[in-house]
Formats: C-alpha cells, structure tokens, sequence
C-alpha cells in the first residue's frame, strides 16, 4: 500500500465508452477514505455497476484511473484483486462444488493455503455452518446471498463492495448480514454499498455519492444530503380522495395516507383551504422530516415523468 495516502478507493476522472457507443461513466471523480462506510447510489443505468466492473478488473476504463489501497488498478492489477472484495449483485456460484468446496477453491483463487480457521468463522459468521457439506446448487436464494459474502471475504480484503447485498432476501437475512457487516467495519474494514433501500444508506453510511447517467451529481456526508432536502412533506389522512387541484402534489406513499411534496409551507395553507371548499375532511396531518428518499428524488428529477395519482 502506499503509505502517502489515507484513502481505500481513488476514482480520477473515469470516462467509460462502450464499442456500441454507449457512454457509460463521464468523467467521475471521488474518493473513499480507509475506514469509511461509503454509499455509492443511482437509478439503474447510472453507471454504478460500470464502476464497479472497473475497480474490479472485469472492464478497462477508456480514460481516468482507479486505485484501491494505493495500488493502480492497471499498474497493480494483483495487489488491486488482493485488496477488494466484491459481492456482486447476480447469484453467481459453481454448482458443483459443496460450500466448504466453493470457499477453499476460492482461497486457492487467491493464493492462500491453510485458511479453513477462517473459512470456520465466516461459516459461523453468516449462518452457513449446517450447509458446509451442502451443494451450492441445492442452496435456497438467501444462503446463496451469505455464500457469495464469504467468498468475498474469503481472502480477507480491507475493501469491500457490496453490490446491491440485500435485494431480494428476506427481513431476517437483511437484518443478520448487517450486523456482520458492521462488525467487518468497526474492525476498520472500508465498506462500499449501492442499494436500493435507500433506509439502509441513510442508516449505516458515512458519505454518500448519487451518480445519474454516468456522472456524479452529489458527493456529500449524509447528514448534510438530508439537510439539503427542499420544501416540506405532508402526510395525510382524508376522509375522501385527493381533489385534483392539488394532485400535482402528491408523490407515492405506502398505506392510506396521502402525502404531499410542497415548495414552502404557504402552500400549505392553500392545501387545507381547498380540502375545506371541496369538504374532504383532515382526520390526521403530519409534516414529514427529511429522509435520504426524498433527496434522491429530488436529485433524480428529471428521469420523472407523469403525474402521480393519489
């Protein structure tokens, strides 16, 4: 590693065309200091799992560079392999090998002999020990999300990335692979995550960068993206529909309350003057604080189209 400099990932101006044409990363630029639990977040396409593939050696940036641990991704593709661990997204998995198999051909992958205390306590760790002898085609979906975490683990990175790690699994997995995972980071383990449970990012990341069609268009703390949150949302509970005058308001919710994004909180009042001249009662009215969601929203602006109907 290089002892000048404190940071886990250096991302200088990354540029990714594709032969097709598509333009994928343009010109992207940050870095994750060593120790940080970072959120790297975006809509589909925005170029995250592009980046991803970069930093990992599965595809060559058509200009910028990338280092992981002071080591240069080009220069030091090895050291790069040997400093990061990636949890793709995609079940991915070699159907003929058991778990125990999967992890030591993995070890093997990386040069490293006599691993099995560690491969024991990753096993125990993420709740794999009673499928150690078990195919990895005969797992269900969830212990095939924890078989892909070890084996990113397996040669025990300082980088981590998890690439979506919780889609598609249930409240008990999500719940205990956190728990492993911020243990992995108070051990000073750097995480990197994309999600899309946005709760999640607000709730266990240090910094967040938003990216949007290839390029990066927030990189702030998080507690500093729920500040810059604008205008005020309102929640509530109406005795009848929305009136259509104010539908340009409304934004999606869960449940059967209504929720409103305004600009300012005049607005407000016009709201409550309408839902009384259309006698719409207000049984329940709650002013919403700024959530990561809302943010994101409002970052992403301009992928939305149409009105929402309440």
């Amino acid at each position: 590693m290089n002892p000048a400099s404190d940071s886990a990932l250096i991302i200088d101006n990354a540029h990714k065309t594709y032969k097709n044409g598509f333009t994928a990363l343009k010109g992207v630029s940050f870095d994750v200091k060593q120790g940080e639990f970072f959120g790297l977040l975006g809509p589909n396409g925005a170029g995250k799992t592009t980046l991803i593939s970069a930093m990992s050696g599965l595809a060559r940036l058509t200009q910028g560079n990338i280092s992981i641990m002071g080591y240069d991704t080009r220069k030091n593709p090895n050291q790069c392999r040997m400093s990061l661990g990636v949890v793709p997204q995609e079940l991915v998995f070699d159907p003929f090998f058991t778990v125990r198999e999967a992890l030591q051909f993995q070890s093997g992958y990386f040069g490293i002999r006599k691993n099995e205390a560690w491969i024991d306590e990753l096993l125990a760790k993420l709740n794999l020990e009673d499928k150690a002898s078990t195919n990895t085609r005969n797992l269900s979906g969830g212990m095939k999300r924890r078989l892909m975490v070890a084996q990113a683990l397996v040669h025990r990175p300082p980088v981590i990335v998890l690439d979506e790690p919780t889609a598609g699994v249930d409240v008990e997995l999500r719940q205990s692979l956190w728990v492993f995972i911020e243990e992995l980071h108070q051990q000073g383990h750097t995480i990197i995550l994309t999600t899309h449970y946005l709760e999640e990012a607000q709730m266990l990341c240090n910094r967040i960068a938003m990216m949007k069609h290839g390029e990066l268009v927030a990189l702030d703390s998080t507690a500093n993206l729920l500040k810059s949150g604008q205008g005020i949302r309102v929640s509530l509970l109406l005795s009848a529909p929305l009136p259509a005058a104010l539908q340009k308001w409304c934004v999606p919710s869960e449940g059967e309350n209504t929720v409103l994004q305004l600009d300012e909180y005049a607005q407000l009042a016009y709201v409550l003057s309408t839902l009384q001249y259309e006698k719409v009662e207000v049984k329940n009215l709650t002013v919403l604080e700024n959530d990561l969601e809302q943010v994101f929203l409002q970052l992403m602006h301009d992928d939305k189209k149409g009105v929402v109907a309440c």
